[in-house]
């Protein structure tokens, strides 16, 4: 079993930035993966970043990629992503997920490679 808790978010003017932060606990391991996912009112859970902790690979979706960095603290079992330059549409409730073993790297983006899941934390972007 792991456990995940999400925070560090909030409201933000467009253009700002947040960090926000996965503390994982239980059965962890630094080669599973962890992931962000996101879901936005009215629409479908959607990929927001990966990391394959086989080998520290990042993944990215493309409406984030250049501005997202996806990140582990080894030490603390924690996961991090650094949002810049937010945008309105980047309003969501995050996600993090964690898988319960390796996997490859061609899954990193599927939200079924990942067992535990966080309850979210808000993410609102606004001016």
């Amino acid at each position: 079993q792991v456990t995940l808790i999400e925070s560090g978010g909030g409201l933000v003017q467009p253009g700002g930035s947040l960090r926000l932060s996965c503390a994982a606990s239980g059965r962890t391991f630094s080669s599973n993966p962890m992931a962000w996912f996101r879901q936005a009112p009215g629409k479908d859970r959607e990929f927001v970043s990966a990391f394959r902790g086989a080998n520290g690979n990042t993944y990215y979706a493309n409406s984030v990629k250049g501005r997202f960095t996806v990140s582990r603290d080894k030490v603390k079992s924690t996961l991090y992503l650094q949002m810049n330059s937010l945008k309105p549409e980047d309003t969501a409730v995050e996600y993090c997920a964690a898988g319960s073993g390796s996997r490859s790297s061609s899954v990193m983006r599927c939200a079924s490679t990942y067992e535990y899941w966080g309850q979210g934390t808000q993410v609102t972007v606004s001016s």
